[in-house]
């Protein structure tokens, strides 16, 4: 097993499990005190009480940092596994794939509404998009891609996935980025 694989997977998870972790603490804040500015909402675009008073943000009717919660305590798991030299069973890994390929397609959905339709960001959500991808390529490059010609690539391939959202980003909210300038 790649020792490099569980350290991604220990510290992705992790980033992932802190940013849930906060963005959790804040929702409570926010069901609590309906007054209450999250601290991620710094202005109108990066605005995460904006995003969490969406119908998006509980898309599945509770809050959805909850699910990576679950999700990224999952991948911290594996990555120390991995790291400890456990050689974990192929079903694992296809869990794992099925998981990480759900969490990419989820964050993907989560990123349009973020940029297309709430029209604002969140810092952690965007932490937790970027560790979600990072998490469903190095899987499946583990699970499928050794030996290929993609994987000779890989951190080509998953530097372009991550300027490409990078420019939608930079074009839909250039208006904005202009002012700062």
């Amino acid at each position: 097993m790649d020792r490099r694989l569980g350290w991604l997977l220990t510290t992705t998870g992790a980033v992932g499990l802190v940013a849930a972790f906060v963005l959790t603490v804040e929702k409570v804040r926010l069901l609590q005190d309906p007054g209450y500015r999250p601290t991620c909402s710094i202005n109108p675009i990066l605005s995460c009480g904006s995003i969490m008073a969406s119908d998006q943000a509980e898309a599945f009717g509770f809050p959805n940092p909850v699910l990576g919660l679950i999700g990224f305590t999952v991948v911290v798991t594996t990555g120390v596994a991995v790291l400890a030299g456990a050689v974990l069973p192929r079903w694992w890994w296809i869990g794992l794939q099925a998981g990480a390929v759900l969490g990419a397609v989820f964050v993907h959905w989560l990123f349009f509404q973020s940029v297309y339709r709430i029209g604002a960001l969140c810092p952690y959500c965007m932490a937790v998009w970027v560790v979600t991808i990072v998490i469903c390529w190095y899987v499946t490059l583990h699970n499928f891609g050794r030996g290929r010609t993609v994987a000779k690539y890989h951190s080509t391939i998953l530097t372009a996935w991550l300027l490409v959202l990078t420019a939608l980003i930079g074009t839909e909210f250039w208006d904005f980025w202009r002012t700062l300038l």
